[in-house]
């Protein structure tokens, strides 16, 4: 260590060092520069929120300059110091409610300084770290919120689209609305019914043309169009009238009831807070989509976000500007018009002082009415169809609508504080609410008692009765389905067990998880005091209907086994996949994927229509809730997979599984040994090239995987066969491995291996040569070859072990190729490439 220490005395005639010892010079300073995607999508940006801020501004009732302050201090400071690189933040839809009601109660200065104390809360919030808390808030919570905010606005902006002015609450807005429809302004109403109109239809334009028009934001061309039409007609009505600057207002003391002020503190923090992190997380979602651009910008900070939305509201406080918080519109827009980076959240800010500073004759074209319906529209968007059907289908419609009611009668934060207290209502329901069921199965002689949800001690009574209907003697499963019991209810079942079973009966605990058992100190986990010792499928009753998960193995969810099967068969089979043989290290018969080669536990499996009408109706019950609306995207947008994934046609092979990927993330194509033929062979297989070609060149994957995996029953029969004989089907497809064969032997080429240890046998060995084989094969694919000349396209190799659950990949651009451990570090993209 001492040896790169300088020894040399320091000398301060001498010029300093400014970089470490042995560690190259400093690199002369990189040029700023921002790419012309920030740039075009500022401008996308600055388009939606020029128009928004100044609606928004208008329904709060705030000094209009005060929305494009908020704007530009959005872009400009929250852009710079946040956490999340792509959310643009600036005067929020969500916050009108509580800024209209603050500037009602103590007027606009003191509505500032309340701005700049929520800003300085939410900066020591960040210091604390705290900000994944806010994100506990049940989102059905969150939805109500906005929804009424968004009814609240829609209410009072409706007033000023039929010409007259909102009252300060809902219900005054609502008893006034008769007679401001008995009294309308022919000119508003046309005015805002064209921004409507235009708002609705243009992005709706069809064909080629639509899709230019379309890149102008509707929001910009309704307010443009109802300003121009309104102008051209001559039409009076009152416009946005901007005061010159130094006029402005900027914060004050604040003034009023102490108690008053910290309420509208913690409102105007929790709000400004919730929506910022939600909108950081949602942002993050849409970057996750673009290819490659999560890489380049990272996931969002969000106590860094904090802090950003803090220095931020503190800053436009003091300049006299609306609350200040991320806003989903503007963040959409950032994302889908191509943003790389924070710049184009800044540059969007810069515009926006230019439009505050030089634009101000254009801005006061802009009729009220048009600004008015702008923001009715957005309001009634924030009540979205898409999360009533959420909350529905978690069964927290109860606490949306309660939010929203008391959001839109009471106020936003007496709502949201309802909204919570009815939430742990329903949380606390939940969790009491234990049905307990007892059945007896007549034919086998057991005793069912199942236990749905959690097992407290307000269920031991229930619990004890449904136990005590159990006939001495018995043997009964007790299944568990739940995943909390606490110290009463353990004590009861483990007192009921121990009696049941000292009277000659027997007892088998089982829950959501194979071998869930209670236990007496000193006994092993599987079996209990006088629990029935586990089979290979235990927990799934005989008689009493499948009671396992549905995406466990076909072999676990035989609950009724054919009356044909001998007992033995069962343990015969998990023998068999429990030993050497079957963990996939020497590829001994019968553990191959491949035909012939007969899956381990196949005799115990009952009839093949009632495992496969069973796996579809668990599927339909459980699974298809929850994937239904992700399908439904992928139906409406077709399949954009990232990658080809050529793999084994093994069951134990789970390609979603091993590479953690959803439905639309991969094109899999799967084969008897993951065989490529080579093109333009005698009697050559279309149906793999056909594949290759269509995920290429219509599909547009960046990546194919050749995958091999251990125990593989088609490099056995490779190294089994023998010349001549009859030609099978399956003879005839393995030829396609025999340059593998051919490599192996090969004395002259170095052998592919696995990074710390030795291929097992020559089984494991073929395995990793074909892999490496196969790349090659796919090289000389003339869809393959161009895609790689453009630096379209990468190939990589990879091994599964079976029976470690080890992936493997290939890491060395070598002629044979070493694959390496993959383990739970960030793999670069380097680290994946194949041999050249």
């Amino acid at each position: 260590m001492s040896a790169c220490v300088p020894t040399r005395a320091a000398d301060s005639s001498r010029t300093k060092r400014i970089h470490r010892p042995h560690s190259p010079p400093p690199s002369r300073p990189r040029r700023f520069r921002i790419a012309g995607a920030d740039v075009s999508a500022s401008i996308a940006v600055f388009l939606i929120a020029l128009p928004l801020s100044l609606g928004i501004a208008l329904a709060t009732g705030a000094p209009l300059q005060a929305g494009l302050v908020a704007a530009a201090v959005g872009g400009l400071v929250a852009g710079r110091l946040g956490g999340s690189p792509l959310q643009v933040s600036g005067p929020a839809a969500g916050l009108t409610v509580v800024t209209a009601d603050l500037i009602h109660r103590y007027g606009w200065r003191t509505t500032c300084a309340i701005t700049v104390l929520a800003g300085l809360a939410q900066l020591g919030l960040g210091c604390l770290r705290v900000a994944r808390t806010a994100l506990a808030v049940s989102p059905a919570i969150v939805h109500g919120m906005l929804a009424g905010i968004g009814v609240t606005i829609a209410v009072a902006q409706l007033h000023i689209v039929l010409g007259g002015t909102p009252q300060s609450s809902v219900l005054a807005n609502l008893r006034a609305l008769p007679a401001q429809l008995a009294g309308l302004a022919p000119a508003a109403v046309s005015v805002s019914a064209l921004t409507l109109t235009l708002l609705l239809l243009w992005p709706r334009i069809p064909g080629r043309v639509g899709r230019l028009l379309r890149k102008l934001p509707a929001a910009l061309v309704a307010v443009t169009g109802a300003s121009a039409v309104a102008a051209l007609a001559g039409l009076t009505l009152p416009k946005v009238d901007l005061p010159s600057w130094s006029s402005h207002a900027l914060a004050g003391l604040p003034e009023g009831p102490v108690l008053g002020i910290v309420a509208a503190v913690l409102t105007t923090t929790l709000v400004c807070s919730v929506q910022s992190l939600l909108g950081a997380v949602a942002v993050d979602k849409m970057a996750a989509a673009r290819p490659g651009l999560t890489a380049q910008v990272g996931r969002s900070d969000l106590d860094r976000e904090l802090l950003g939305q803090g220095a931020a509201n503190v800053v436009s406080g003091a300049l006299g500007g609306l609350p200040v918080a991320g806003v989903a519109v503007r963040s959409s827009a950032n994302v889908h018009a191509g943003a790389v980076s924070r710049n184009s959240t800044m540059l969007h800010g810069v515009l926006v002082v230019i439009a505050a500073l030089l634009m101000v004759p254009v801005l006061e074209f802009i009729p009220l009415a048009s600004l008015a319906a702008l923001v009715m529209a957005v309001g009634i968007q924030m009540v979205s169809l898409h999360h009533i059907r959420t909350v529905t289908r978690h069964r927290e419609v109860l606490v949306y609508a309660v939010t929203t009611l008391g959001v839109v009668v009471l106020g936003v934060l007496e709502g949201v504080t309802l909204g919570i207290a009815v939430a742990v209502a329903v949380a606390l329901h939940r969790l009491t609410r234990t049905r307990i069921t007892h059945e007896h199965d007549e034919q086998e002689g057991v005793h069912h008692v199942h236990v749905r949800g959690q097992l407290t001690f307000l269920a031991v009574p229930r619990l004890s009765r449904a136990l005590h209907l159990v006939p001495q003697g018995a043997h009964v499963v007790v299944e568990l389905d739940g995943s909390f019991m606490d110290h009463a209810a353990y004590e009861s079942l483990q007192d009921w067990q121990n009696t049941h079973t000292a009277q000659g009966g027997t007892v088998e605990l089982t829950g959501r998880r194979a071998g869930i058992t209670i236990t007496e100190p000193g006994e092993t986990p599987a079996t209990g005091a006088g629990a029935t010792p586990p089979t290979d499928d235990a927990d799934a009753p005989t008689a009493a209907g499948c009671r396992c998960r549905p995406w466990t193995p076909w072999r676990n969810h035989q609950c009724e086994r054919p009356p044909s099967a001998p007992p033995s068969v069962t343990s015969q089979a998990s023998d068999a996949s429990n030993s050497p043989g079957a963990s996939g290290a020497s590829g001994a018969p019968g553990t191959s994927g491949a035909p012939g080669a007969p899956s381990p536990g196949a005799g115990a499996v009952g009839p093949s229509g009632h495992e496969l009408a069973r796996g579809i109706s668990a599927f339909q019950r459980h699974t298809a809730p929850l994937v239904r609306g992700e399908l439904a995207r992928l139906a409406r947008e077709g399949q954009r997979p990232s990658q080809l994934f050529l793999t084994c046609a093994d069951s134990r092979l789970v390609t979603s599984m091993i590479t953690s990927s959803g439905p639309g993330d991969l094109f899999v194509v799967r084969n008897v040994g993951n065989l490529v033929p080579l093109p333009g062979e005698e009697s050559g297989d279309d149906s793999v090239a056909a594949a290759i070609e269509y995920a290429v060149d219509v599909l547009k994957v960046r990546s194919i995987t050749v995958c091999g995996h251990s125990g593989c029953g088609a490099m056995q029969a490779l190294l089994n066969s023998e010349p001549g004989g009859v030609q099978t089907p399956l003879k005839r497809w393995l030829r396609h491995g025999l340059p593998s064969l051919e490599r192996m032997a090969d004395g002259s080429r170095p052998w592919a291996g696995l990074a710390g240890r030795a291929p097992a046998d020559a089984v494991e060995q073929l395995c990793l040569t074909n892999v490496v084989q196969q790349l090659e094969h796919l090289r000389a694919h003339e869809s393959v070859a161009r895609a790689l000349h453009r630096g379209e396209l990468e190939l990589h190799g990879m091994y599964f072990h079976v029976g470690e659950a080890q992936a493997y990949l290939l890491t060395e651009a070598s002629e044979a190729g070493v694959f390496d451990h993959v383990t739970d570090h960030v793999v670069g993209t380097e680290d994946l490439r194949s041999p050249a």
